[in-house]
């Protein structure tokens, strides 16, 4: 279990316990303690100092603005809105002049346009050519792309399961993970629940926490029910228990298509 409380002016109190105590409620259990990101400044200070002992990284003067425009002119190297490279070409001049500017930069990762080959067990073959990624911001944190690898190596993962709405970073952690010489890992991509809008699933479609399920009547049990019925675990109404749950689980089985809830 991982709380990912990087964004400190993103947190808000007792979200993070509310959410352990849900899954709880539904019954589900974790290995070891929760590990918090905030408590890890340490572990991803030592990857940047490697990765900067190996003549990795370098200063990012660049505004989001200027990176979108950057992104958005004719030719450009990279597809998809992906860093140019912009701050990789200046001179020690020119970084001088910003600096004097008073500009705090962003620490990227020199890419060299790897390409980064993959298989996602759900989503197939895939193949992407790797940007300058940010690996600490200029607010002095460490980016999210360079966290998730320290932290999936230290936890020991082996496969990371997440939504398809993450696919695009892909490429990005593993050029991350071969250069710090973390052990291979596989992906799988779930596709997303969506509202009947077709957006992803969220808040402004209704009633979609425990809490919320809880206050309209239903029980954890129900809950946890219908969320194995909306990926093939269970029958409509029937209420499996966590050993028949995971008696019946193939990941191969999952759904290869995103499904429409409340259309």
């Amino acid at each position: 279990m991982r709380i990912e409380d990087l964004d400190a002016g993103r947190v808000r109190p007792g979200v993070a316990e509310a959410q352990l105590a849900d899954l709880a409620a539904l019954g589900l259990s974790w290995d070891g303690p929760v590990l918090r990101q905030s408590e890890r400044f340490a572990h991803y200070d030592a990857a940047i100092a490697r990765l900067r002992s190996d003549g990795l990284l370098y200063p990012c003067f660049c505004t989001r603005a200027e990176i979108r425009q950057a992104a958005s002119a004719p030719h450009g190297a990279l597809p998809g809105g992906a860093y140019a490279g912009t701050c990789r070409r200046l001179t020690a001049r020119e970084r001088a002049e910003r600096e004097r500017g008073g500009r705090a930069p962003a620490l990227r990762l020199d890419a060299r346009s790897a390409v980064v080959s993959f298989t996602d067990r759900l989503l197939g073959e895939h193949r992407a050519v790797v940007d300058d990624l940010v690996v600490r911001r200029n607010d002095g944190a460490a980016a999210y792309n360079l966290a998730v690898v320290i932290d999936d190596m230290a936890q020991g993962i082996g496969e990371v399961v997440r939504g398809a709405d993450l696919l695009e970073t892909t490429a990005r952690q593993l050029h991350v993970r071969a250069l710090l010489a973390g052990p291979a890992v596989t992906h799988a991509h779930v596709p997303l629940m969506l509202g009947p809008d077709g957006a992803r699933l969220a808040k402004r479609h209704g009633a979609v926490t425990l809490a919320d399920r809880v206050a309209a009547g239903e029980s954890p049990l129900q809950v946890r029910s219908a969320l194995a019925a909306s990926v093939g675990l269970a029958e409509p109404g029937e209420q499996p228990s966590l050993d028949d749950l995971l008696a019946r689980f193939d990941p191969d089985a999952l759904p290869r298509e995103p499904t429409l809830v409340g259309a």
